[in-house]
């Protein structure tokens, strides 16, 4: 005997949902194995539910459609943010700039090794650092460094920036959006649970099991077969 399952997607309840309202729109009302009222909350809800998963669908498809090409300014900044910070080291260690001018970098004087771009926010931080550092240098008469220039590095670090402030807004609509449709899906549940023993208690009468299947799978309720277990022969 086949066994009944509530859907666990919210894609699943969608389908229920409508399998239920348009079955029961198309159905006698005296016929109708639920009330009329539920059938009216069931569809007014399945607009609301379906609006909710479209959006959120929507805002989690445009926030990974922009993360590629956030992840690809990170790599970017990153690898001019790291190039800048040893080029510096080498015209220090080759006398070309003198040690004690690596506080304007905020960089420690007595170590030679890269700070950790790892994080995103650190990024952030030691960007803004090595490029302001840069700008006090060369303002106080110092030479500029090339390969990469300064400039080169502000570019790579407004288009991360930029990046990254529109994935975090991204990412803020995403999970707001999912929270409106997680609010929603205890209701849809409840209302699906109603429907389905509704219907279930209409054909339980019904001596055929696989007709009585049928019946109840065409108000959108769904079955499955155990393990091993035999299903029909359809011809």
């Amino acid at each position: 005997m086949p066994y009944r399952r509530l859907p666990n997607t919210d894609q699943a309840r969608v389908r229920a949902l409508k399998a239920a309202v348009i079955k029961g729109d198309n159905s006698d009302i005296m016929k109708l194995p639920f009330a009329i009222n539920t059938l009216s909350e069931a569809r007014n809800f399945l607009k609301r539910f379906e609006i909710a998963h479209n959006y959120y669908t929507k805002c989690y498809e445009a926030q990974v459609a922009e993360s590629g090409k956030h992840q690809a300014n990170v790599r970017m900044a990153r690898l001019y943010i790291s190039h800048f910070i040893q080029v510096l080291h080498m015209c220090i260690a080759r006398g070309e700039i003198k040690v004690d001018l690596k506080r304007l970098y905020d960089l420690p004087l007595g170590v030679s090794n890269l700070p950790d771009l790892t994080s995103e926010a650190n990024m952030i931080e030691w960007g803004r650092r090595v490029i302001d550092g840069e700008k006090k240098r060369i303002s106080q008469g110092g030479i500029p460094i090339y390969n990469p220039t300064i400039a080169k590095v502000n570019v790579h670090y407004d288009l991360f920036l930029e990046s990254h402030e529109k994935q975090k807004a991204l990412q803020t609509l995403t999970n707001k959006s999912l929270d409106d449709l997680a609010s929603l899906r205890s209701r849809a549940d409840e209302l699906i649970l109603e429907i389905w023993n509704c219907v279930e208690a209409k054909f339980q009468d019904i001596d055929m099991n696989q007709e009585r299947l049928d019946k109840c799978r065409e108000y959108g309720l769904i079955y499955y077969y155990r393990t091993g277990e035999r299903q029909p022969q359809l011809f």
